[in-house]
């Protein structure tokens, strides 16, 4: 049993050191959110919240593009619903290797990250458990850190672009995008369409609304390829 447990502490850790090149530049986009978040009014306790609560760069900065834009409230929770739906499948693939009860697994459930989730899938629908927990740690501790420091020290910062910090925010969803386009031939058609769409609504349509279109869209288009 003590081997086991030997064994267990090495994956986490392993997973941990694997990810520290990741949580880099987690801390940096974390920073950048923190900046944004600032900018837009939020607060220093609001901005730490929503990482600690959401703990989603993609979801954060969406409620903070609607909301920025003008946007309401729903429609900013709606947009991040949607762009969170991929941890539904992500966590039916790995929950069979989850421990303890309901709710002990529940709380494991919410260490499944992008990064993280691939590096511990051992293929063949395989996942190391401890490997993307020990992966996870990291990331989130410089999450969290990132945005304290981005929203505390947006007075030194000022203005976003006097550091590049504005660049940040669309460099992260293209590197996102470009992730996702390696689907293949289906995946590149469905981007297209949401991008396209989101781009006829702009003028048209109230804040928020575009991204919530393209979400559903690449949402539905996605799961009718796949």
């Amino acid at each position: 049993m003590s081997g086991e447990r030997a064994a267990g502490r090495e994956r986490y850790y392993a997973g941990a050191r694997a990810a520290l090149p990741f949580a880099l530049v987690t801390g940096v986009v974390g920073v950048s959110f923190g900046v944004l978040a600032g900018s837009l009014g939020w607060g220093s306790l609001v901005a730490i919240a929503s990482s600690v609560v959401i703990c989603s760069a993609s979801a954060q900065f969406a409620v903070a593009a609607v909301l920025g834009s003008g946007g309401g409230p729903f429609a900013a929770i709606v947009a991040a619903i949607l762009l969170n739906a991929r941890f539904g499948p992500m966590g039916l693939a790995v929950g069979p290797y989850l421990k303890g009860g309901p709710l002990r697994r529940a709380l494991e459930g919410q260490t499944v990250l992008d990064t993280s989730w691939a590096m511990a899938n051992r293929g063949g629908g395989r996942f190391d458990r401890e490997f993307m927990i020990g992966a996870t740690a990291p990331q989130v501790a410089a999450w969290l850190g990132g945005t304290a420091a981005g929203v505390l020290g947006g007075d030194f910062v000022g203005n976003p672009e006097r550091f590049g910090l504005d660049a940040i925010f669309p460099a992260f969803f293209l590197v996102l995008l470009v992730s996702e386009l390696r689907g293949g031939r289906s995946a590149v058609t469905v981007a297209l369409i949401a991008a396209a769409l989101a781009l006829l609504l702009v003028p048209v349509a109230p804040p928020g609304v575009p991204v919530i279109a393209a979400c559903a869209a690449a949402l539905l288009g996605l799961r009718r390829t796949s």
